[in-house]
């Protein structure tokens, strides 16, 4: 049996400036068979994502609390709590806290998420 906790989980702020803790990723769990890796992520109030685009992975982001404005290549779209967010691989992502409280977002990437992958923008 595999258990995560979050409390117990690293916090770190990722190179797009996202504040996140890695919840499951396969290379850190070796009976996790998962594709997919797992992130718990925010943006305090005023904060935002830089532009930054995964080449070969999706993401997919569900929307815990808060509120923001998504930005896909050249679309935008306000978002809120009780949202899923789909982003194709090689779109353009980044996401800002419009709100007064933490933008907090479950995140996942299939295949998982990998640096390599990830290209900053911003």
């Amino acid at each position: 049996m595999l258990i995560r906790d979050i409390r117990s989980t690293p916090l770190f702020t990722a190179g797009d400036r996202t504040h996140l803790r890695e919840i499951l990723h396969p290379k850190n769990e070796p009976e996790c068979k998962n594709r997919c890796s797992l992130a718990h992520a925010f943006l305090g109030p005023g904060e935002a994502s830089l532009p930054h685009r995964l080449k070969t992975s999706s993401e997919t982001y569900y929307i815990l609390s808060g509120e923001g404005l998504m930005h896909i290549d050249d679309e935008s779209a306000p978002v809120c709590a009780g949202q899923v967010i789909y982003i194709p691989a090689g779109a353009v992502q980044s996401i800002e806290n419009t709100g007064e409280d933490d933008l907090v977002i479950f995140a996942v990437v299939d295949p998982a998420w990998d640096a390599g992958d990830e290209e900053v923008l911003g």
